[in-house]
């Protein structure tokens, strides 16, 4: 590729020599997760399958496994691996994945990591799943995240420490005194970490090592990082 091109032209570039397959993307709260999936969607033209809007989906239309969800999410209860598992399943047979998707929220597990690889497996023409996880420093996290700012009227979305309104608390657009959102608190952002890395650190170690596994640096502008995904997918499909 040449020096000259931007990242968005080099990412475009490396995704047009790359079938992707299922991409498994990864990041800590605030990391800019959503943004990434996003601009991959864009890149490749395949889907971002996240298993919360499968899982709303899925209750909204009155399906099976939607109505059995209800009923134990009715309950208080956690839907369990098998069900997610199912939805997943039927996601994975509709013909917008044939060359690959990006997986959000899913593989959450080691369980549901080993369904997941176990199913590709059994069919001949399917990639395994990559795991590509976007990595931000904690300080750094901790100021996207407890710095956000909203405002209520026009939504626009501040950030007192890297995107300050002009006059302090209030929308330069609106003049509405802005809002914090009530998680967006450095306790909340710590537990929330906790849990991540409490849930994620297994799955990151099982496809490290079947040698699946790349991080990305993701302290830089967005189309710069979706360009290191596109490398570091492209890498490990090699």
């Amino acid at each position: 590729m040449s020096s000259s091109m931007t990242a968005v032209e080099q990412g475009r570039e490396a995704s047009r020599k790359t079938i992707p397959g299922p991409i498994l993307l990864l990041g800590a709260p605030g990391v800019g997760k959503g943004t990434q999936a996003k601009e991959l969607v864009k890149l490749w033209g395949i889907p971002q399958i996240s298993t919360g809007d499968l899982l709303r989906g899925n209750v909204a239309q009155g399906t099976q496994l939607g109505r059995v969800a209800k009923e134990i999410m009715g309950r208080g209860e956690l839907v369990p691996d098998s069900l997610v598992d199912e939805m997943v399943a039927v996601r994975l047979q509709q013909p917008d994945t044939a060359d690959g998707y990006i997986l959000d929220g899913f593989p959450r597990t080691l369980g549901q990591a080993g369904w997941l690889d176990g199913r590709l497996a059994a069919q001949p023409d399917s990639l395994p799943v990559v795991a590509v996880s976007i990595q931000v420093n904690y300080n750094q996290l901790l100021r996207r995240i407890t710095g956000r700012r909203n405002c209520p009227v026009c939504q626009t979305i501040y950030n007192v420490y890297v995107n300050p309104p002009k006059k302090d608390g209030f929308c330069d657009i609106e003049g509405a005194a802005l809002t914090q959102r009530a998680d967006d608190t450095e306790e909340v952002f710590k537990e929330r970490m906790r849990a991540y890395g409490a849930l994620t650190a297994p799955v990151v170690e099982h496809y490290r090592a079947l040698g699946r596994f790349a991080e990305v640096d993701g302290d830089r502008p967005i189309a710069a990082i979706a360009a290191g995904i596109v490398a570091a997918v492209e890498r490990l499909r090699q």
